[in-house]
């Protein structure tokens, strides 16, 4: 057991890192994705059919196309364009773009297209005789989204959001290839230098579930807050 601990032989700190990097990947993608995944709610939403058209063509493509293959052409095809573009400023050589940013833009946007379905859902379940009664007594928009639309949309899309985020958090292992030490490629490392595959493979596993289980507990208490402030809101109106 020193071997996956902290001592000096051990792997544990850089298991510990890689998870805490895992952690930060993933939420900096679902905060990306959250971004775009509004404004593609928003065109899907929209009466105008071009609108339509472009954000129900973001999400085939993004949905579509496999989430390996979105990483390599942003980490590829990404640096070359750069580079491309510095050497038109003067710049030499090859520009690589950190893989940190490259993985939470790629599994942000791959979100942002699973992110959109759950916040059209959530719109959609919203009743419309509550943003038409607004209206009738002069609530200025800006205060109906704040007040009406963005709590309850929120509370609709969570338990979507959910799984969302659960996918995020498995996707940022493919990230490995970029050669981010995320949990993956730490579990990796760790397993190929002591060739002890199966203890560190296990403890990667175990630490994913981890980051689950907390996950979940943290979801369902955010439902379960949200929900109550739901009723309280209602009791007041009645």
């Amino acid at each position: 057991m020193t071997i996956p601990g902290f001592g000096e032989n051990g792997w544990g700190s850089l298991i510990l890192s890689a998870t805490l990097t895992t952690l930060l990947l993933s939420l900096a993608a679902m905060a990306v994705g959250a971004l775009v995944g509004s404004v593609v709610a928003a065109g899907k939403l929209s009466p105008r059919r071009p609108i339509r058209w472009l954000g129900d063509g973001y999400s085939v493509i993004f949905r579509g196309i496999p989430e390996l293959l979105i990483i390599y052409l942003f980490y590829f095809g990404g640096s070359g364009l750069i580079s491309e573009v510095g050497q038109l400023f003067g710049a030499d050589g090859f520009i690589e773009v950190p893989p940190f940013l490259i993985g939470a833009l790629a599994i942000g946007l791959i979100s942002g297209s699973y992110q959109a379905e759950v916040f059209r859902a959530g719109r959609l379940a919203l009743s419309q005789g509550e943003i038409e009664a607004a209206q009738a007594i002069g609530m200025p928009k800006w205060r109906i989204l704040q007040r009406i639309m963005l709590p309850q949309v929120l509370r609709y899309s969570l338990p979507g959001m959910s799984n969302v985020w659960q996918m995020s958090l498995k996707d940022s292992a493919l990230i490995s290839v970029t050669g981010i030490v995320e949990l993956m490629r730490a579990s990796q490392v760790a397993a190929g230098s002591t060739r002890q595959y199966f203890t560190f493979y296990l403890i990667g596993g175990a630490c994913y579930l981890l980051l689950t289980a907390l996950s979940n507990a943290a979801f369902k208490r955010a439902e379960t807050r949200l929900g109550q402030a739901h009723q309280s809101r209602t009791a007041v109106q009645h």
